[in-house]
């Protein structure tokens, strides 16, 4: 993974420009892109230190303002599909990709079947509905 630049580089290159030296004339003197030169100065006109901001972090999923919505529509028509959702949200003002709404019910534990797993039958033999959702195994 990258990592920020350290401390003293950060310091040398700020305090040749505070000096008198050009930005990009100190960024080449010391190894690094101008434009990175130009950033560190305005962090410091921003902040006061050259320190790095936090790198990473959790971020929220899209969907989980809209789990109940989902699931109730889910509900009320069970063939519907992921792409089908993703346009229904798009309706509704929540912009979410057909991605989005798979990785949202694969964390609730549902899945879009199209056809039954191998051994498994249902009414008549024929097999869960097409398109039905169905609730995944619990892993171990």
């Amino acid at each position: 993974m990258v990592r920020p630049y350290g401390m003293d580089l950060r310091e040398r290159v700020v305090a040749a420009v505070e000096a008198g030296e050009s930005r990009r004339s100190a960024a080449r003197r010391y190894g690094v892109s101008g434009s990175v030169a130009v950033k560190w100065l305005q962090r410091v006109a921003a902040t006061g230190s050259v320190k790095p901001a936090k790198m990473g972090g959790y971020r929220r999923p899209t969907l989980e303002g809209q789990r109940d919505w989902l699931l109730a529509r889910i509900a009320q028509k069970a063939d519907v599909t992921v792409r089908g959702l993703s346009a229904e949200l798009a309706e509704r003002g929540v912009k979410a990709s057909p991605y989005a709404v798979w990785s949202f019910f694969r964390r609730e534990g549902l899945t879009f079947k199209k056809k039954p797993a191998r051994g498994r039958t249902g009414p008549a033999g024929r097999g869960p509905q097409a398109g039905a959702v169905e609730a995944l195994p619990e892993q171990a």
